[in-house]
């Protein structure tokens, strides 16, 4: 994510707004309470948007020591960002799931002041 942050603190998708250095996602402007886990899996899916994340990925990011538990925290992580997107496994906008792999950020993904676009047609690293 550090790459991330040092070229945009801030990515844009739909009426959403993740803003990394802040630790905060807004809503049209108002700011949304995400706990930690769930903002952290949105970070990395936002920083390979288009691409998969696997589940190996998110569970050495999210739980680096830990190797049998993790699997119900991200299925709960993954669960209260849809919850907060109002999105869902069955017609994702946002999180696209990829059974037994892992997940995919299918919206396109603005850098403000710019016109590149990344998500799954452009991949312009953000």
């Amino acid at each position: 994510m550090a790459a991330l942050q040092n070229h945009s603190r801030i990515a844009r998708f739909g009426v959403f707004e993740l803003d990394f250095r802040a630790g905060e996602v807004r809503k049209n402007g108002a700011k949304l309470r995400l706990q930690e886990q769930p903002f952290q899996v949105l970070a990395l899916l936002l920083e390979r948007a288009g691409d998969v994340v696997t589940r190996r990925t998110l569970r050495e990011r999210l739980w680096p020591d830990s190797h049998a538990a993790y699997g119900h925290g991200l299925n709960t992580a993954v669960n209260k960002l849809r919850d907060l997107l109002g999105d869902s496994a069955q017609s994702p906008r946002f999180v696209e799931t990829l059974p037994r792999r892992g997940y995919r950020f299918i919206a396109p993904v603005l850098k403000p002041g710019k016109n590149s676009e990344q998500g799954p047609q452009s991949r312009a690293p953000i």
